[in-house]
């Protein structure tokens, strides 16, 4: 679809051919522009792993905070 954009077709035809806002549109293209399909889905599967690994990040630092809570405390 971004192939087809940089080759001229209109925005507004393109968003309603593939049933998508023109908004999508342009965020893909300053995220997406320029990238070859190989490299688009390389970032792609980086930002999805960065992500999961955001998550196990934030569950570890979520159970330290508590076995923190719990030592903390007075018997």
């Amino acid at each position: 679809m971004l192939k087809e954009a940089e080759a001229g077709v209109k925005t507004g035809d393109l968003a309603r051919r593939h049933g998508v806002s023109e908004a999508t549109i342009y965020n893909w293209k300053a995220k997406y522009g320029g990238l070859e399909v190989s490299e688009a889905r390389r970032l792609r599967a980086l930002e999805d792993e960065n992500a999961k690994l955001k998550r196990l990040l934030a569950d570890a630092m979520l159970d330290n905070a508590g076995l923190k809570d719990l030592l903390a405390k007075n018997w």
